[in-house]
């Protein structure tokens, strides 16, 4: 079965993050399409995918070789090379994308500053337009901007043969758990009917787990705000009825983030995050 795909890889320069969004009318697409190393790039093979060009991809650019050699490279030994698609970017930036004379209508890519978007078996070219446009225009974090693109491109129409799975896949320096690696972002649905939109709420899930607050989500907690912290721990069962926010309950406070998995959220100076707060709040709210 030739998945019908679209993907985009891109790179942050200024986070050193390197990255891949991937939907597909295919099961498990994120088992075979996306590949990243925080020390060379992100490569997205797909169509009639060979999936030796994403180790191979990604060990030439740390190698320093730049994306279109490398495609070149990966194809010269590929008696199918017409029906493969790739895209590939350096963690430099430079992308490439190609798209074999094989591959089934409609199929193409599209480069951009720091990105390079491609699909195939898709509606049209709208839906690689829409991706790249979507990405170029973008804020927020490279996985917000991904996700943004994959939305995208399914508005423009996406996979024409509709959707079943899609994958997320970040790499970043020391952005894995515990910062023992580099798997900053690793989300995968692998058979959904809104793949995209599922992929979106795991994203906003690994954030809350995973991503550092911004230092614009940082309160101080005040008296007022200690006073409901001290109210919302006492509704959780942390604390004894008429506890006030003191040395015990933001011992409360740790002992519940970590039993919540919030670790990576706990903070010791005198501040709380919205997310923790948010958090707290539909705890007890239910």
């Amino acid at each position: 079965m030739r998945p019908s795909t679209f993907s985009i890889v891109a790179a942050d320069r200024a986070t050193g993050e390197v990255g891949v969004a991937v939907q597909s009318k295919f099961l498990s697409v994120g088992a075979a399409v996306p590949w990243v190393a925080a020390d060379a790039g992100a490569v997205a093979t797909q169509a009639w995918a060979n999936t030796t060009y994403g180790p191979r991809g990604l060990q030439l650019m740390r190698d320093g070789v730049a994306p279109e050699r490398v495609i070149a490279l990966l194809g010269e030994d590929d008696s199918q090379r017409a029906d493969r698609q790739v895209g590939l970017v350096g963690r430099d930036g430079r992308a490439a994308t190609f798209t074999g004379e094989r591959c089934m209508e409609w199929a193409g890519g599209e480069l951009g500053d720091g990105f390079a978007a491609q699909g195939n078996i898709l509606a049209g070219p709208d839906v690689v337009a829409a991706m790249s446009r979507t990405f170029a225009g973008a804020t927020g974090s490279l996985a917000d901007r991904l996700l943004a693109a994959l939305r995208a491109g399914q508005r423009a129409g996406g996979d024409r043969r509709g959707q079943q799975s899609g994958a997320l896949l970040i790499a970043k320096p020391g952005g894995g758990y515990g910062g023992f690696n580099d798997r900053y972002v690793d989300l995968r649905v692998d058979d959904h009917a809104q793949p995209i939109e599922e992929l979106a709420r795991l994203l906003d899930l690994h954030k809350l787990y995973f991503f550092a607050a911004q230092a614009s989500d940082v309160l101080t907690v005040d008296v007022a705000l200690g006073a409901e912290i001290a109210r919302l721990l006492e509704s959780a069962g942390e604390l004894p009825k008429g506890a006030v926010y003191d040395d015990v309950a933001r011992t409360a406070l740790l002992r519940f983030m970590h039993r919540e998995n919030l670790e990576n959220r706990v903070r010791d100076d005198g501040t709380i995050d919205r997310q923790t707060l948010g958090y707290l709040r539909n705890f007890v709210s239910g």
